[in-house]
């Protein structure tokens, strides 16, 4: 069954309204009708839900049952990704999503190529909160991931303060081993713990911010023994946590 997500709570009699795109979508691309039966999610539940209504761009749906199970990842995994060139963040959005991503923080790394002014950075935001929302419900999450605005170093250094572990893919400390695995890192992480990932951008991440990031807390891992690209590090690393902690399950 197709998945949308509400943009209000189900009210009294578990019933809600379904606005927007989401709505032409279901009575439009979908075709469907009074009777038809969706998945709806709210509040980070999921439940299964019959079409009660369709009319002037607005479906109504009543919900069924109980929550179904939820297919999140046990720890809240943040991805911080240097900005990298083209269409690159909108691949770490949409796959990240698949792969149990809870946030992306897009920053300004001193060796970013790309830029983002203030004028041009709202709608970069929007299209990755949508690419995000699609991804969410194409691979059956509970939980959009959160896109936050752009920030620079000492904005990351700041936020890392609300993470239980702070980690930083750093192409150096891939070089001389002095980087830690993935899995020894997760060892004392428990379910619910929020953990902060930071990859640089093609350049990587350069000396200074590394020295700073490592002062902040943050511990340097490795990603296997070959040089992984801008977009394809947080997807290797989303995986191994993945593997290592759900595989435990």
């Amino acid at each position: 069954m197709q998945r949308y997500f509400l943009d209000e709570p189900f009210a009294a009699g578990g019933r809600a309204v379904i606005h927007g795109e989401d709505a032409r979508h279901i009575a439009k691309v979908m075709r469907m009708a009074e009777g038809g039966r969706i998945i709806a999610v709210s509040g980070g539940e999921a439940f299964e839900s019959e079409i009660t209504s369709l009319a002037d761009g607005e479906v109504e749906i009543r919900r069924l049952g109980e929550a179904l199970p939820s297919n999140e990842m046990p720890v809240h995994v943040t991805v911080a990704a240097g900005l990298p060139k083209g269409d690159k963040l909108d691949l770490i959005v949409q796959k990240g999503t698949e792969l149990g991503m809870s946030g992306l923080i897009p920053f300004e790394a001193e060796r970013s190529i790309v830029k983002w002014d203030s004028k041009k950075s709202g709608k970069k935001i929007e299209r990755l909160r949508k690419i995000a929302k699609e991804a969410a419900e194409q691979s059956h999450r509970s939980v959009i991931p959160e896109i936050s605005e752009v920030t620079g170093l000492d904005g990351l250094v700041r936020l890392a303060e609300s993470f239980d572990l702070l980690l930083i893919a750093d192409e150096e400390a891939a070089k001389d081993r002095s980087g830690g695995s993935i899995a020894a890192h997760l060892e004392n992480v428990y379910h619910g713990q929020k953990v902060l990932a930071v990859f640089g951008p093609e350049g990587g991440i350069s000396r200074k911010e590394a020295e700073r990031f490592r002062e902040a807390g943050f511990r340097p891992i490795e990603l296997g023994p070959r040089i992984l690209r801008a977009e394809t590090a947080p997807l290797y690393a989303l995986s191994a946590i993945s593997s290592e902690i759900e595989g435990k399950r």
